[in-house]
């Protein structure tokens, strides 16, 4: 295991240097907050983290999760991580203090999960799926529903879920059975069976809080029909109490990754004795659980940068302690009479690794960005929350995927730095090669989001979100403009901007003559290219604070610390915006080679 896993200094400088954090704290929610007393909130994480995550992280991968007897048996240190996390304010942290939260800033949870993740992925889903499904019920469930379930869910006695996919219906929800019968006393008889439950069960909790996709008897076809419900595990008795709710776990899912967390083929009313309650209105509970959803994307996407960052100091440690090779000469050749020199020192490893750094930082940037917008939309109102909230709405997609896809990508470079090391049981790089995999595939694949930016978030009201974007990159650009140094690189940005537009130009007259098929079928081409943009622009930012802490002479990072952000954000560039050239080129090609015809040409 490598002595370090996350750089804190990073993360405070993107917290307070890149994204204002500071500017969030002067708006009267979150003024029971300073810098100081988040600095304290942070460090704690990761003491905590140290001392209670990473210790038990190669182990949770040597003993995983297993299904005997009918039930799902974990590791024994979830019962206290999770006693210890709603200590520390990481289930329920950003509710009301009338709720039993601290008001804390969405962006600062954000980032003590980052911290979390980092440490050991294995284990921030169990408190962070119970914190997103406490939300759901405070957001949208009667008082009476939230008295119930949210105390014990919030002290973390009891534990949460979302429960959609189904065995015959994959991720479309639009076909999910689960039906729903309404009862006379208000309730519903809940019958169907969900797989792939993170979270789903384990031997520590009294009781595990499943919020839950169903069709009322008689609704419509579709999404349109889709209803949300309560579904415990145990339910609560008149007089208190819990009796069994017939929820039963059926298997847990071996996997090849995140062995440690649980992953539950649930069962609901095998007995015909499965009670559930509704949230919200009858027939509107897919655009509730959107709550949920999109809180879980950015929730992968921080948690796929985390890993490579993990991954990024296990394979930087290794590079700076193994000697191999010798360093060439002026004259091109090696002189074997000369001692090995470190690995660190071959300039293809210095690309690996750089690459490594630019993504798992890009990535956090991004990750950091959303949770921002999170905020700002939470404090603002009027027509300037509701800017917040369509940035939000286009950047999520990219924010889940991006870290995700690229993460995969960066931690293959680590493992590469090890050469046949990386690939031995030995070192920890093949475990976090394993567990990055299952980012691009958790709550809604790569696919999928592909084709929710390109189409749905980038015609969103005539397009007004990628406007707001497009004016905020335009005003990075502008200051950086303003540095030599930043000159060429904020015109790169800008020539890439427009051939965004280029491509939009091109893909966008299929999808208004009706040829939709057409206008997505290269929707996952188009994520890579407009992510790849994306994170030049964080790295524009970074480098544009970087450079004025240097020009200032700011102390609160060392000049090191600032060469290094501008000297990969000229890395970045040089190496992966490039690559948007190609892409574009596949995207606006005529030919259309992937959609089924009367012939089929596979197989």
């Amino acid at each position: 295991m490598a002595d370090q896993y996350i750089s804190m200094d990073t993360l405070r400088y993107l917290l307070y240097q890149v994204h204002g954090l500071e500017q969030l704290l002067e708006k009267p929610r979150f003024q029971d907050f300073d810098k100081e007393a988040i600095d304290i909130y942070l460090n704690s994480v990761k003491s905590f983290s140290d001392e209670e995550l990473f210790p038990y992280f190669r182990e949770m991968d040597e003993k995983p999760v297993v299904y005997e007897d009918g039930k799902v048996i974990v590791h024994p240190q979830i019962q206290k991580i999770m006693q210890q996390s709603s200590e520390m304010g990481l289930i329920g942290g950003t509710f009301d203090y009338e709720q039993g939260g601290m008001q804390m800033p969405y962006t600062v949870l954000t980032a003590a999960y980052f911290i979390m993740d980092a440490a050991n992925n294995h284990v921030p889903g169990y408190p962070g799926l119970t914190d997103g499904a406490a939300h759901l019920i405070v957001s949208f469930g009667e008082q009476e529903l939230q008295e119930m379930f949210v105390p014990k869910m919030i002290s973390g006695d009891w534990g949460g879920t979302m429960c959609l996919t189904e065995p015959q219906a994959g991720s479309s929800l639009s076909d999910i059975s689960t039906t729903a019968y309404p009862q006379p006393d208000g309730r519903y008889k809940i019958k169907g069976q969900k797989i792939f439950i993170s979270g789903g069960d384990t031997q520590f909790s009294e009781n595990i809080v499943h919020l839950l996709l169903a069709r009322v008897e008689g609704a419509p076809p579709g999404t349109k029909g889709v209803s949300l419900f309560v579904v415990p595990k145990n339910r609560p008795v008149p007089g208190g109490g819990l009796e069994p709710n017939d929820v039963t776990s059926v298997a847990d899912f071996p996997k090849m990754g995140q062995r440690g967390y649980a992953t539950v083929h649930l069962a609901f009313g095998d007995q015909d004795d499965c009670y559930g309650w509704l949230v919200g209105e009858e027939n509107k509970g897919l655009g509730y659980m959107f709550q949920m959803m999109n809180g879980a994307r950015i929730a992968v996407g921080r948690a796929g940068a985390a890993v490579a960052t993990a991954a990024y100091y296990a394979s930087l440690q290794y590079a700076n302690e193994r000697p191999q090779g010798r360093k060439l000469r002026s004259d091109g050749k090696k002189d074997p009479s000369e001692g090995q020199t470190l690995i660190i020192n071959h300039p293809d490893v210095r690309r690996m690794l750089l690459l490594q750094k630019a993504i798992w930082e890009g990535s956090l940037s991004l990750v950091l960005q959303s949770a921002v917008l999170y905020d700002w939309e939470t404090v603002s109102e009027g027509e300037e929350r509701e800017q917040h909230r369509l940035l939000l709405e286009l950047l999520t997609p990219v924010t889940k995927t991006y870290p995700s896809e690229m993460g995969r990508e960066s931690v293959s470079n680590g493992l590469q730095v090890l050469g046949g090391y990386g690939f031995c049981s030995e070192f920890v790089l093949q475990q976090y090669y394993r567990d990055v995999r299952i980012m691009a595939i958790y709550e809604g694949t790569t696919g999928i989001q592909s084709l929710d930016l390109l189409g749905r978030k980038i015609p969103m009201k005539q397009g007004q979100a990628l406007k707001l974007l497009a004016a905020d990159m335009q005003a990075t650009i502008k200051e950086a403009m303003a540095y030599d140094e930043l000159k060429p690189y904020a015109q790169v940005l800008g020539e890439k901007m427009q051939l965004n537009q280029k491509v939009l130009e091109f893909l966008m007259p299929f999808a208004m003559k009706g040829d939709y098929e057409r206008f997505l079928s290269d929707a996952t081409v188009f994520m890579e290219f407009f992510g790849t943009i994306l994170i030049a622009w964080q790295w524009l930012k970074m480098a544009l604070k970087a450079k004025q802490g240097l020009l200032t002479g700011d102390k609160t990072y060392t000049p090191e610390f600032y060469e290094s952000k501008i000297h990969t954000m000229k890395f970045y560039f040089k190496y992966e915006m490039p690559k948007t050239n190609a892409l574009a080129q596949t995207l606006m090609d005529e030919e259309v080679l992937t959609i089924a015809r009367e012939k089929e040409l596979i197989g």
